[in-house]
């Protein structure tokens, strides 16, 4: 157990340094299995044995069909982009909310809700909504605090709101039912739509000058942008009613796996933005380029978190938590307390994926042996990952919205986002008190026999 954790504080010492993860991770855990099997990293048999542990677990990532699943929705969510559609889920939500105070922002948050069920990335979600939000927020005068927390809180939701990159990978380091997990985090989705509405009314009460109202929309304005967004409700519908079988009627008779879903998602997508005119020759190639690259760089932070995960378990780690914990009968609810600090503390430091990778392969063991359900805990796990994305110092979200925005600072962001997060801190409460909210969803699935 010392090994293993003087293994982790390296990683967090060579992170800090501003090593990329994938290199810590992978060089800690090819040296720390090394020391294990040779109880020296110079040994040559333990060197032997953690070069090859490297190579086999390279060739078994890249083989791997299951993870076939990640560049398909990754090529989902670029082609929706290219197709538009974003804009009309913005356009329908300002059209029923706009004229509230604060109704700008609160339509910026119900369209990255809407934007995630179909896109499945928080980074692509916050800076697609940036471009599309900013400028009428900023027409209208809002701060520019309100205006930015808004989109990188409400980018947060596509790690969430299925499909999710992150469900997917958490499926498969833990062999939990993909399928399940997207339906588990619906309700913890539309929560966080609602909480985060709620933060924005709080933040217009307390400053009305921060979100003045726009203009009020009439009936016939808002049905002609409900018909706008028809290609994201047949999207959606095709993706997730594939996937729990609800087109498993006569004629259709399908019904997909995850990796079928996302390549029925990214076809449909490709379609509709080709119909469009969203989509040449150049910037085909740019979507499939940008898929490449966003996939391997995924990649290859699995690999080095499974080296360092094949360390750690070598080591003994989690049968030494379930130890401890066993030995001084600690109750199970102060050991989930005590992980979800532990994640609030590393998010301060590691972006959302990193995070997962690194410390999924030593909680996970000692969840289940506890008798929690390993979709809550899932669950659990990326709604800590989404505070994380809105935190200082790192606020992934906040980072890649000032790089878009440009012309306001990371401290205005910051600030704005505040209410955002402690709403998040109150949904993360009561998902982990009342476990039902994370598993009826699933529960009815599985009763269905799907």
């Amino acid at each position: 157990m010392t090994v293993a954790l003087i293994g982790f504080a390296l990683v967090l010492i060579l992170v800090l340094l501003r090593m990329p993860i994938v290199f810590a991770m992978g060089l800690v855990g090819t040296l720390g299995y090394a020391y294990e099997r040779g109880g020296s990293i110079f040994d040559t048999r333990g060197l032997n044995a953690s070069l090859s542990m490297v190579g086999r677990q390279i060739t078994d990532t890249a083989q791997d069909y299951g993870l076939s699943v990640v560049p398909l929705f990754i090529l989902m969510g670029l082609f929706v982009n290219k197709g538009g559609m974003a804009r009309e889920l913005y356009a329908v939500s300002n059209a029923f909310l706009g004229h509230f105070r604060g109704g700008i922002a609160m339509a910026t948050v119900a369209a990255c809700g809407g934007f995630s069920a179909i896109c499945g990335s928080s980074l692509a979600t916050a800076a697609t909504m940036s471009k599309v939000a900013m400028p009428q927020m900023r027409r209208y005068g809002y701060s520019d605090e309100l205006s930015t927390a808004s989109i990188a809180a409400g980018g947060t939701l596509g790690i969430l709101i299925p499909p999710s990159v992150i469900l997917v990978i958490y499926g498969l380091l833990t062999e939990t039912s993909i399928g399940k997990l997207f339906m588990a985090g619906i309700i913890p989705g539309a929560m966080g739509i609602l909480f985060y509405l709620f933060a924005v009314r709080w933040t217009v009460f307390r400053n009305p000058d921060s979100g003045p109202a726009g203009e009020r929309s009439s009936w016939m304005e808002r049905l002609v942008a409900l018909r706008s967004v028809w290609a994201v409700l047949l999207l959606f519908f095709l993706v997730i009613g594939g996937l729990y079988g609800v087109l498993d009627v006569h004629p259709l008779n399908l019904t997909f796996s995850p990796t079928e879903a996302a390549g029925m998602g990214a076809m449909g997508a490709f379609l509709i933005a080709l119909s469009r005119g969203g989509l040449t020759l150049a910037s085909t190639f740019e979507v499939l380029k940008e898929t490449a690259f966003t996939a391997s760089a995924l990649f290859a932070v699995l690999i080095g978190a499974q080296i360092f995960s094949n360390f750690v378990n070598l080591a003994g780690l989690p049968e030494a938590l379930i130890g401890l914990v066993t030995a001084y009968d600690v109750p199970n609810f102060v050991v989930i307390l005590m992980i979800l600090g532990i994640y609030i503390v590393l998010g301060c430091v590691f972006e959302s994926l990193s995070m997962l990778l690194l410390t999924v392969p030593i909680f996970f063991p000692l969840i289940t042996q506890l008798g929690y359900d390993p979709i809550w805990f899932g669950i659990v796990v990326v709604v800590v990952t989404e505070i994380s994305l809105i935190t200082p110092p790192v606020g992934l979200n906040v980072f890649i919205l000032k790089g878009v925005v440009g012309d306001v600072s990371t401290g205005t962001i910051f600030r704005g986002v505040t209410p955002f997060w402690v709403v998040d801190i109150i949904r993360l409460a009561l998902i982990v008190t009342i476990p039902w909210l994370v598993l009826v969803l699933p529960d009815q699935m599985g009763a269905l026999g799907h």
